[in-house]
């Protein structure tokens, strides 16, 4: 069975080898048809901690790695449009 692979932008790394991930997703009402936007954050493995707050990284479904910690940071896809990015 393929493993799921999301989307999302980095919110925390407080926790040693571990990122938090913020996933939105859209969807259409069922009745009233406006789009609706839901987040959920999922814990992600992150090895070497390189991964830093505002980074937008693919997150692939795992083993249960710790209790709450499910998932893999796959790779970085870019960096949000909301952190400052310093170019000299």
């Amino acid at each position: 069975m393929p493993r799921r692979i999301l989307q999302g932008t980095v919110t925390s790394t407080a926790n040693d080898k571990t990122v938090v991930v913020e996933v939105e997703r859209r969807f259409r009402h069922p009745l009233y048809g406006k789009f609706v936007k839901q987040n959920k954050k999922y814990k992600a493995h992150d090895e070497n901690n390189e991964y830093k707050v505002g980074e937008i990284v693919a997150i692939e479904e795992h083993r249960p790695i710790s209790k709450t910690k499910s998932w893999v940071v796959k790779g970085r896809v870019g960096v949000s449009k909301d952190t400052s990015v310093n170019v000299d």
